[in-house]
C-alpha cells in the first residue's frame, strides 16, 4: 500500500453527524486537499444548512447507501461515472450501493472545477483516492473502538466492517455516526493496484438510463416557473458592430416581452482567455417561446457598421497579454495568401539542434511539403444555451459549461454582485469539444435576465452558433527533410503558423531524435474569434507531421512503423537536447502494440496507413485500413493502441477512443468554415459537411497499454493522430497524397 498525507484543511474537509439520521458526511475539495500546510479539521455536530454546496463529497446514510458527488463538468467524457468509481474503490463500498450526484460550483473549495485539457481524472487521481481512503479509515477506527479491538485487525469490504477473531461485523451505515466523530488522520493508506475492485472494471454510465429515456439532464431541458426564452442578433460579419436598432415591429409580435441591446464587457475589463466573445454588443429578443423570439428576430431593423481595430487585455493562467483584433472584413482567399507569404520568410526560431542549415546544404535529396487546414466549428449536438435568474441581490445560473469557475468573476463584475451571491450549477452537456470553455453565452444569459427582470433561458440556433466564432484556428505548415546519398534522414525543418496562433510543439517528437532539427513559427492577427478545439493545435500538427514522416519513410525505403521506431530508439538511447517532453519508450510501446494487434506485417488485404502522436501526457498509435469499393475509399477498420496509464472504466474508455477516431476522420475528410467579406459561408449543415453514419469505420479495435502508471489524458489524444493515418491510407489506396484539409475537396493541381 501507499501512504499519503491527507493535509486536509477546513476549506477542504467537513465532517459531521446528523443526530436524526445517523449518517456520515465527508466533504472534500479533491483538488486542494493535498496541498502542503493544511492541517486543520473542522468538526461540527449539526448538518450544515448548505452542505449541498460542498464540491466532491461522500455521504453515508444509516442504511449503508453512499452518495458521492462528482465535481467536474460532464461533457460526455464519462467523469460523472469514473470519478466516483475512484472514491468508491478506496472506500471499499459495493458500487450497487452508490448514488452519484453532480456537484455545483464552489470556488471556495475548488481550484480546477473544469472540463478541459483531458485533465479531469489525471489532476484529481490521488485526491479522489484519498477521499475514499480517509472515510474508510474513520469507519474502521469507529468499529475498532466499538468492539475494543486493534484497528489493524478490522477489514473493510463491500460496505461491511468485520473482525475475524471476534466474529463481529457491521455495515457502514451502522458505524457512520460514530465514524463522524473520529479525528481526521494525518495520513492514510491507499490500496495497492492489485486490490482494485472497481477501478479497472467496466461500469455503466450513471446517467445512461436517464439519457435513453429522455429524462431532463441537459441545459436545453431546463424549465422554471415564469421562465422566458431569449435569443440574440449579432453582426452578420466579423469586423462589424452594432450601429443602431429599431425594434418597434418586433416588439409588437405575439409573445414578445422586450427587445434591447446589451454590452457584455466594459472597455477596461480585464478578461481571461475564456471570457472572449466575437461581438461585445448584441441585441436580445425576449419572449414566451423559442419560435416566437426567433421569428421576432427576423423583424428587427438593425444597422451595422464596420468596427475599428481594438486591443483587449487578457490574462491566461496568470500571464498577462494583449490581444489585437484588426479592422477589416477578412476572406479565406486573402488568408491563404498571407499564410503562404509568411511561411516563405524566416520565422521565429523556437528550437534549433545541431547544424540543420549545413545538413540541408549538403543533402543529396530534399523533400519539402506544405499542409493546411481550415477553420472548424465545434457544432455541439446540444444547442448552445444557458438559464439565468438574476435578482437585485442574487444570481442563479444553470446550464452546460466547461468552465464554471472561470466565468464566475466575470458574471459578478457584470452584475455588480459579490461572488458569494452567485450560484452556478452544471447540467450534463450534449457535447463540448472546447466550445463550452468560453462562457460568453452564460454572461449573455445573466445580462438578459438582469435587464428583463425575469428568469430567462438563452437559446442559440445552429446558425447563431456557427456564425459567431470560437472556431478551431486555420493553420499552415511546411516540413523539409534532408536525406544523404544512402537515403538516411539527416535533418528536419518545420515552419508553421496560423490564424491567429501557431500549432507548433517544438519539443515533441521528432525533436530529440535528430542531430539536426529546426523549428520556426509565425502568427497572423485576426478579428475572427477562435478557441480551443478538441486537442488544441495537436489536431492539425499531428496529421501534418505524421503524413510527412510517412513520405520520408517511403523515400528512405523503410517500413513506416520501423522508420518511426528507429527515430524513437535514437531519442531513447542518445537523445538530442534537454527539453524533449515525451517518453520515447512509451511512444515506441504504442507503435509496437498497434503493429502487433493490426497484424501489420502479415495483413495485405487492405490499404493501410499508420500514425502515432503524444499529447495530454498520453501516447496513441493507429493503423487505418481502407478498401476501394466502386472506386471509392471506404474505411474498413481502425486499430488503436493507447498508453494513458491506469484505465478507470475500460468500456467508457473504449467509447471515448472510438468517438475520437470517428471525429478525427470526419473533420479531416469533410469539414471546413470559409469566409467571404468577414462572413462565414457555412452556417448550417446544408453546407458544413459532417461525417455520416455510413462513412464511419466499419470496425474499431482499441487496446490499452497495461503499465500501472497513474492515469493521464484520454478525451483528446485519440483524435489528432487518426488524421495522419487516414491521409497515409488514402495514399496507399489512391496513389495520391493529401496535403490540404478537408481531403474531400483537396483536388490534384491542374497541369497544362
Amino acid at each position: 500500500m501507499t501512504l499519503i498525507k491527507t493535509h486536509i484543511g477546513r476549506r477542504a474537509f467537513i465532517r459531521n453527524t446528523s443526530l436524526a439520521g445517523g449518517g456520515l458526511v465527508l466533504g472534500f475539495s479533491f483538488l486542494n486537499s493535498c496541498k502542503q500546510g493544511q492541517a486543520e479539521t473542522m468538526a461540527v455536530r449539526d448538518m450544515p444548512k448548505e452542505w449541498f454546496e460542498i464540491n466532491g463529497y461522500l455521504k453515508i446514510g444509516e442504511n449503508g447507501l453512499v452518495t458521492i458527488m462528482s465535481p467536474n463538468p460532464e461533457i460526455g467524457q464519462n467523469v460523472k461515472t469514473s470519478m466516483p468509481m475512484i472514491v468508491a474503490d478506496e472506500l471499499e463500498v459495493d458500487w450497487n450501493d452508490v448514488i452519484v450526484e453532480q456537484a455545483p460550483l464552489n470556488t471556495n473549495l475548488y481550484s480546477w472545477q473544469v472540463a478541459g485539457g483531458s485533465r479531469s481524472i489525471s489532476s484529481s487521481w490521488q485526491n479522489l483516492r484519498m477521499a475514499g481512503a480517509t472515510a474508510r479509515h474513520m469507519l474502521k477506527e469507529a468499529a475498532a473502538k466499538a468492539w475494543q479491538v486493534p484497528v489493524d485487525e478490522i477489514e473493510a469490504k463491500s460496505g461491511v466492517l468485520s473482525h475475524e477473531a471476534s466474529g463481529k461485523s457491521a455495515g457502514y451505515g451502522e458505524m457512520a455516526s460514530a465514524a463522524s466523530l473520529e479525528e481526521v488522520p494525518e495520513e492514510v493508506e491507499l490500496k495497492d493496484r492489485s486490490e482494485f475492485s472497481i477501478i479497472g472494471s467496466s461500469r455503466k454510465n450513471v446517467d445512461g438510463k436517464k439519457i435513453v429515456t429522455g429524462q431532463p439532464l441537459f441545459g436545453i431541458d431546463v424549465q422554471r416557473e415564469g421562465m422566458l426564452i431569449a435569443t440574440l442578433a449579432h453582426p452578420p460579419a466579423f469586423g462589424m458592430q452594432l450601429k443602431s436598432l429599431d425594434a418597434e415591429a418586433a416588439k409588437k409580435m405575439p409573445g414578445i416581452r422586450d427587445v434591447f441591446a446589451i454590452k457584455l464587457f466594459d472597455d477596461d475589463f480585464k478578461r481571461s482567455a475564456f471570457h472572449h466573445t466575437a461581438f461585445n454588443s448584441v441585441v436580445a429578443v425576449v419572449g414566451e417561446s423559442t419560435w416566437e423570439v426567433m421569428q421576432a428576430k427576423k423583424a428587427l431593423n438593425i444597422e451595422w457598421e464596420k468596427a475599428p481595430s481594438t486591443s483587449v487585455e487578457m490574462s491566461m493562467f496568470g500571464n498577462d497579454m494583449k490581444v489585437n483584433y484588426p479592422a477589416g472584413l477578412e476572406s479565406t482567399a486573402s488568408h491563404r495568401q498571407q499564410m503562404e507569404e509568411l511561411n516563405s520568410k524566416k520565422g521565429r526560431v523556437v528550437r534549433k539542434d545541431g547544424k540543420p542549415e549545413a545538413a540541408f546544404k549538403n543533402a543529396a535529396k530534399i523533400i519539402e511539403r506544405s499542409y493546411t487546414c481550415p477553420f472548424l466549428a465545434h457544432n455541439t449536438m446540444e444547442p448552445m444555451n444557458f438559464f439565468a435568474h438574476v435578482t437585485e441581490d442574487h444570481a442563479e445560473l444553470l446550464g452546460p459549461t466547461q468552465t464554471p469557475e472561470w466565468m464566475e468573476p466575470a458574471i459578478a463584475e457584470l452584475l455588480g454582485l459579490p461572488l458569494e451571491n452567485i450560484d452556478i450549477n452544471m447540467t450534463r452537456q450534449g457535447g463540448g469539444f472546447g466550445r463550452r470553455l468560453y462562457g460568453h453565452f452564460m454572461i449573455e444569459a445573466a445580462a438578459i435576465s438582469q435587464k428583463a427582470k425575469a428568469p430567462v433561458k438563452l437559446v442559440y440556433s445552429r446558425e447563431d452558433d456557427m456564425s459567431q466564432g470560437t472556431y478551431r484556428p486555420a493553420y499552415y505548415a511546411t516540413y523539409r527533410a534532408a536525406l544523404d546519398a544512402d537515403n538516411n534522414l539527416t535533418a528536419l525543418h518545420v515552419k508553421t503558423g496560423g490564424i491567429p496562433e501557431s500549432p507548433l510543439f517544438a519539443n515533441r517528437f521528432p525533436a530529440g531524435a535528430l542531430d539536426n532539427y529546426l523549428a520556426e513559427d509565425w502568427t497572423i492577427e485576426s478579428n475572427i474569434t477562435t478557441g480551443a478545439f478538441r486537442a488544441p493545435r495537436s489536431n492539425f500538427i499531428a496529421g501534418a507531421e505524421q503524413s510527412f514522416l510517412d513520405e520520408v519513410a517511403e523515400a528512405a525505403g523503410k517500413d513506416p512503423i520501423e522508420f518511426r521506431l528507429e527515430l524513437l530508439k535514437k531519442a531513447q538511447e542518445d537523445p538530442v537536447g534537454e527539453n524533449n517532453d515525451y517518453d520515447p519508450a512509451r511512444y515506441a510501446g504504442v507503435l509496437e502494440l498497434v503493429r502487433e494487434k493490426s497484424n501489420w506485417n502479415t495483413s495485405r488485404d487492405m490499404h493501410r496507413g499508420v500514425s502515432a502522436y503524444f499529447c495530454h501526457n498520453s501516447y496513441v498509435a493507429q493503423v487505418l485500413d481502407i478498401a476501394m469499393e466502386n472506386d471509392k475509399p471506404v474505411v474498413q477498420k481502425v486499430t488503436t493502441a493507447i498508453d494513458c496509464g491506469i484505465v478507470v472504466n475500460p468500456d467508457a474508455a473504449k467509447n471515448l477512443a472510438e468517438g475520437g477516431v470517428v471525429d478525427g476522420i470526419g473533420h479531416a475528410m469533410y469539414s471546413a468554415i470559409t469566409f467571404k467579406d468577414g462572413a462565414p459561408e457555412q452556417t448550417n449543415f446544408d453546407k458544413y459537411r459532417l461525417i455520416r453514419h455510413s462513412e464511419a469505420p466499419r470496425e474499431i479495435e482499441t487496446y490499452f497499454v497495461d503499465n500501472g502508471i497513474d492515469p493521464t489524458g484520454l478525451g483528446e489524444p485519440p483524435f489528432p493522430p487518426v488524421m495522419g493515418a487516414l491521409a497515409n491510407a488514402l495514399y496507399k489506396a489512391t496513389g495520391r497524397r493529401h496535403y490540404h484539409q478537408p481531403f474531400i475537396t483537396d483536388k490534384p493541381p491542374i497541369v497544362g
